[in-house]
Order: C-alpha cells, then sequence, then structure tokens
C-alpha cells in the first residue's frame, strides 16, 4: 500500500505583474531523473484563492513514494473563470524524503490548455534545449508582444505598446503625479506663486524637511565647486582632457597664463593639466517656444591644490566682439552669470543625453530587443532581466508626464521637449555601447583616466570599482556557458540579439553603434564586454547621472534648467544680484524643479545585487550572484573610507546606492 503522507511539496509564486492571477483550474505533473512522469496532479487548497497576484501558494503531494529527484515539470491550466490569465514566476518542489528543492524559475505566461515542459533551473542555450518547438512557439509570441517602434524622429526605437508584465507592481512606491501632490502637501510651500524672486536668500529659505537644503546651495558661487560639479556632479562623463585648443575659442596665453600658476597653454596641455568641455553639439539647437540656449566652451585647469579649476569660459562657438571669454578675473556677477549660462547648457546636455539617451532610451531598446531574441530560459536573458526591471513603465510613464506637449521638461528646462529631442537625435548618430557606453573605453576616450593627472575625479574612482565587479561577474556566467567557441556560433538566439541590437531603424533593428563583435557574438570577450557595458549603463551608469539631480537642480542658481532672461552676457560689465534673479525661473517653477528633481534623486527599487527578482538558479549562475555580492559588500567598504577622507563625500555610487536597474 502507497504512503499516504506527503511525499512533495510544491510552492508556486505567482508574478506580480498586471493580470497575473488566475481563477482557471491549474495541474502540473512531474518528472524525475530518470524521465518517469507521475500521474496529472491538480493544483488546489478547499476554500482558499489560490494564484492571485504576488502570492505564494503551497500544495502538499501524496502517494508519490519513492519517485526519486525531480527533473522536470509539465505544467497547464484550463480557461476557466473570468479572469484565466497566469503569469508564474518560480515553482519550487520540495523532497519530503531528503529536504532536497529544485527550484523551476519560470517567469511566463502560462496559456490556457498547453502543455508546457519546464526542466530544472531553466537555463540552458537554444542548441541544448530539447523542447525546441516550444521555445521556438514562445519567441514568435514575444515578438508580436515586444514589438519595436520609433516613436519619435531621432529617438531609438521603443517598445510599441508596453506589455502587462512590464507594468508596475503593486508595491512599487512611485507614480510621478502622485508623489509630486504628495511632497507639495508637505512642503507647505504651496502657495507659491509666478513672482520672481527679491534675494537668494529667499530661495533658501524655502528648504523644509519634505524639500531639505539641497548640497547645490554650499558654495556654489565657488570656482571650486564649480569644476568639482564637472567630476562629481549629475553630469560626470562629459569633461576631457584639452590636447589642443579649438581655433574658434579665443583664448591666447596673456589671456590664460596668470590663471594657470604662469604656464602657457601648452605647457598646460603637456602637463595633462588643462581639460574641456565643448557643447558644439548645441549649436543653433531648435527649442520649444523658440527659446535659446548657448552652445560654450570651457576651460578648466589642475592647480597645485589639485582642484579642477574654470579658466575660461565662452559661452557661444563664434568669436566676436559681443561673445567675449569670460574670465575667474571678471566682476564677481559677470563671472558668476557666465557659469550660470554655461550651466545650463550643460543640464540641458545632461537630461536630453546623459540621462535619458544614454540610459533610459538605449536601454530600453537594449530590453525590447533582448525580449524578442532571447528565450527566457536563455542564460543571457536570466542575467541582463533583473537589470530591466521597471525600465520600460518608466519610460512609458516619464515620456507621458514629464516630456509630454506642456509637461514637465517644456515647462521647467529651457530647451523644452523640442530641444530635448533634437540633443537625442544629433548625440545618437555620436554614441557608441564600445566607446562612451563602455567606462574603460570611455576614460581613455577622453583622456580622463589617469588619478594623477585628474585627482578627485570621485566619479571615475568609484565607478571602476563597480564595471570591475560587474565584468567578473558576467564573465562567469558568460564563460561558464560559452567554454567553446562553437557554442557560441551555433546560438542563433544570441547570433539574432547581436545582429537586432546594431541593424539599422530602417531595417527593424536597434540602430545601436560601437556593439562588440559588430553584430556578431563569436568571441566570449565581445559578449562579455557587451553585457557587462549594458549592466552597467542600467545601473552604475544611470545612477550617476540620475541621483544627484536634487542637489544639483534644485537650487537654481548652482545648476539651472531654466533661464527666464533669454540673453547672456555679451560685455564684461558689471552685474548685480539683481541679474542673476532677473534669469533665474519664477517662485513656481522653481518649486516645480525641487519637487520632481527630488523625485527622481529617489530610490524605489533594491540595491545592486539585491535583486528583486531571482532569475539565475543554475549553479553557474548562483556561484556568480553569491562572488558578485561579496565584491560588491567589499567595493562598498572602500568606498565608505574613501569618502571619510573626501572634502565632501560621494554617495551617488556606493552599492547600496546604486539600483539594479532604470526604475525611475
Amino acid at each position: 500500500m502507497e504512503s499516504t503522507s506527503e511525499n512533495y511539496l510544491i510552492v508556486i509564486k505567482t508574478g506580480d505583474v498586471k493580470g497575473a492571477g488566475t481563477d482557471a483550474n491549474v495541474k502540473i505533473a512531474l518528472i524525475n531523473d530518470a524521465q518517469i512522469r507521475s500521474r496529472d496532479i491538480a493544483l488546489d487548497n478547499l476554500w482558499r484563492d489560490d494564484f492571485e497576484r504576488g502570492n505564494t501558494d503551497q500544495f502538499p503531494v501524496e502517494n508519490l513514494a519513492n519517485f526519486g529527484r525531480i527533473d522536470k515539470i509539465e505544467l497547464w491550466r484550463d480557461s476557466r473563470g473570468l479572469f484565466d490569465s497566469w503569469f508564474v514566476e518560480k515553482i519550487e518542489v520540495m523532497d519530503s524524503a531528503n529536504s532536497e528543492t529544485t527550484v523551476f524559475p519560470i517567469h511566463r505566461w502560462i496559456k490556457a490548455n498547453t502543455r508546457l515542459v519546464f526542466v530544472k533551473y531553466d537555463c540552458l542555450l537554444p542548441q541544448h534545449d530539447m523542447n525546441k518547438e516550444q521555445r521556438h512557439q514562445e519567441l514568435m509570441e514575444k515578438k508580436t508582444k515586444y514589438e519595436m517602434e520609433v516613436k519619435q524622429e531621432g529617438l531609438l526605437p521603443q517598445v510599441k505598446i508596453l506589455p502587462d508584465e512590464e507594468a508596475f507592481s503593486d508595491d512599487y512606491k512611485w507614480d510621478i503625479t502622485k508623489m509630486k501632490l504628495k511632497l507639495l502637501l508637505q512642503s507647505k510651500i504651496i502657495g507659491l506663486t509666478s513672482e520672481p524672486w527679491k534675494s537668494l536668500d529667499d530661495i533658501v529659505k524655502v528648504y523644509n524637511k519634505s524639500l531639505p537644503l539641497p548640497y547645490g546651495t554650499h558654495n556654489w558661487r565657488s570656482d571650486i565647486e564649480f569644476g568639482s560639479q564637472k567630476l562629481v556632479g549629475c553630469n560626470p562623463n562629459q569633461i576631457r582632457r584639452c590636447t589642443e585648443i579649438p581655433h574658434n575659442l579665443a583664448v591666447d596665453d596673456a589671456m590664460l597664463k596668470p590663471l594657470m600658476e604662469n604656464l602657457t597653454i601648452q605647457e598646460a596641455i603637456d602637463s595633462k593639466r588643462l581639460y574641456i568641455l565643448n557643447y558644439k553639439i548645441l549649436k543653433d539647437l531648435p527649442c520649444s517656444y523658440g527659446r535659446k540656449i548657448c552652445a560654450p566652451i570651457a576651460l578648466f585647469f589642475v592647480n597645485k591644490e589639485l582642484n579642477l579649476m574654470p579658466v575660461a569660459i565662452q559661452l557661444y562657438q563664434d568669436p566676436a566682439d559681443d561673445n567675449p571669454v569670460f574670465l575667474p578675473t571678471d566682476p564677481e556677477y559677470t563671472w558668476i552669470l557666465a557659469k550660470m549660462w554655461f550651466n545650463n547648457a550643460d543640464a540641458s546636455f545632461h537630461q536630453s543625453a546623459t540621462h535619458l539617451g544614454f540610459t533610459h532610451l538605449v536601454m530600453e531598446a537594449v530590453a525590447v530587443a533582448t525580449n524578442r531574441t532571447l528565450s527566457p530560459s536563455h542564460p543571457i536573458f536570466r542575467l541582463l532581466a533583473p537589470h530591466f526591471l521597471y525600465l520600460l513603465a518608466i519610460n512609458s510613464r516619464a515620456l507621458s508626464k514629464l516630456v509630454s506637449k506642456d509637461g514637465w521638461v517644456d515647462e521647467c528646462m529651457s530647451i523644452g521637449r523640442e530641444g530635448l529631442f533634437a540633443i537625442n537625435a544629433r548625440t545618437n548618430s555620436e554614441w557608441r555601447l564600445n566607446v562612451e557606453g563602455s567606462l574603460p573605453a570611455d576614460l581613455k576616450n577622453r583622456g580622463v583616466d589617469d588619478p594623477e593627472a585628474l585627482p578627485k575625479y570621485h566619479y571615475r574612482d568609484d565607478a571602476v570599482l563597480l564595471y570591475e565587479a560587474i565584468r567578473k561577474y558576467v564573465s562567469e556566467v558568460v564563460e561558464g556557458h560559452y567554454d567553446s567557441p562553437d557554442k557560441l556560433a551555433a546560438d542563433h538566439e544570441l547570433q539574432g540579439f547581436a545582429e537586432l541590437l546594431t541593424k539599422s531603424h530602417g531595417d527593424g533593428g536597434c540602430g545601436i553603434k560601437g556593439v562588440h563583435g559588430n553584430g556578431k557574438f563569436l568571441k566570449t570577450v565581445d559578449l562579455t564586454d557587451a553585457v557587462t557595458a549594458l549592466i552597467f549603463t542600467s545601473s552604475v551608469g544611470h545612477a550617476a547621472a540620475n541621483f544627484a539631480q536634487y542637489d544639483e537642480y534644485a537650487f537654481p542658481p548652482n545648476y539651472p534648467a531654466f533661464m527666464r532672461h533669454e540673453q547672456p552676457p555679451k560685455d564684461k560689465n558689471p552685474r548685480t544680484e539683481q541679474d542673476v534673479l532677473n534669469c533665474l525661473p519664477h517662485k513656481e517653477m522653481t518649486l516645480s524643479v525641487m519637487v520632481v528633481t527630488k523625485i527622481l534623486s529617489d530610490r524605489g527599487t533594491n540595491s545592486l545585487g539585491d535583486f528583486e527578482i531571482q532569475y539565475l538558479y543554475d549553479p553557474i549562475g548562483t556561484k556568480a550572484v553569491k562572488a558578485f555580492k561579496e565584491d560588491l559588500l567589499r567595493i562598498g567598504e572602500i568606498i565608505n573610507k574613501r569618502n571619510q577622507q573626501r572634502a565632501s563625500p560621494y554617495p551617488y555610487l556606493h552599492p547600496k546606492e546604486v539600483p539594479n536597474a532604470i526604475s525611475i
């Protein structure tokens, strides 16, 4: 007689995505390592509503004594009930005889009346999958769900319609509109009007517990802070070593020697002490409502105190009598205004390219391509998936709430949405995944990889640690699954992924330039470097661009997104504080900038390596994840020590502060 005691316990986690729960009848069959199939097992707990969204349900299985270790499962459902759709996150089968648990990560919709077979860990290359037809059919269906569409000329393609599984979960805490209203109520300063500010001190008085004093209020007039901002602010990856003076920058030795410790320009260049930011890409930029912004050039010098100091700012590209080169020796408020107009251009580039274009939009194209070409069973899909969490949802929400016509970008940024899209279109043609998108290559390309030549570049120093940890993690997974070049070449899903990333928009691809391997992943080093760049961009790159926003933008004189007076200074005549106030956004707009950048600067998801949803359960993946988490703890300790010694801490790239994905 068979034992009637519990032999197995089946634990099923229904996904926390829109429409995930089901009222259908669900059945499962267990298949052991001898490929013997059990009877059909109905999964139903009496007097309990099983398979609700986000819930975990347990089902004891009896009369299967001595069935052995479970190798596969067969899962299916019917279409009973008003809500029969079902998205399963994972299934665990616990063996009572030996206390072993076998995990089947699913991360799929289970179609009605279709029997699906899953192997333990569900992490294998397509050429090794025995269920090839099931895998092929699944990808065909995902291609119809993850259609690509260029929604705005000049932008990378995005998902045409947001799939239900990409929507925010019930416990995702950020709704931009609701959070904005909540912060406004908490701040108790809703009464701010469209009047201009009467003094700079009046702005400082506005901050409170809900909208705390941002870092930008401290020493914002200081040239040391202005230079440091280019290394540790929210746009830290644009500064580059100056190897020659642009022909259109009207500077000479007589002008700059007194500001560069009596070095000539060539001597400063040769000693790697001269750096430049040149926003020629902003020249003649079309902006919303016919507004204008500068296309400035700025030179910076590393002084004996190892501070990066501004030494010259030219606000437009073409030298002219009404386009002078401003210097730190100019009258105080004249120089302050030149720095503010430069930062207005820097902020415009930051929001358009560094933040939106090079993180949000690049990674949306990659996420859509991943879902169109790689099965959820693919190890590279499982490696990348945690870094796509809420990405498509936040892009959809941000573009509709913030970048819509007459929305926040139109209202609170000089360039408006027209300028934002124009900057994206101009930069897309230049950005390359294997240069600008890959940290070591980017640092080398900009000539800023030498810590002795350019000290106090905290972004670089902390980012390098994280990049190396991510690359080690990716390499373990890649090398573990592709232990021979033949496996790479034979992986048609992976090659389809590489091709789709590089193929032009016109041919239905992402149009991403500089993908390692040039559209074919035939070397593990190319695959490793590409995936490392993508994970780094989704986590570290976005964190650096995003989480300093409140500290930078929330005090408008420090980093003005909007300049109310449309004419920058055209001469060096002395200015006053009133001239600065005339350029600042009015009170109501200032509050809007404060509130939105506060929302964008808060974290809504887990920190790097602490995955909200686990995708890797196979031995290769679990070993790599464990080592990755240990490396991140070690890096956190290093950054803690660094921040104790820094004049001002740089918190934005501490592993605990870097989320896994672009989810805000």
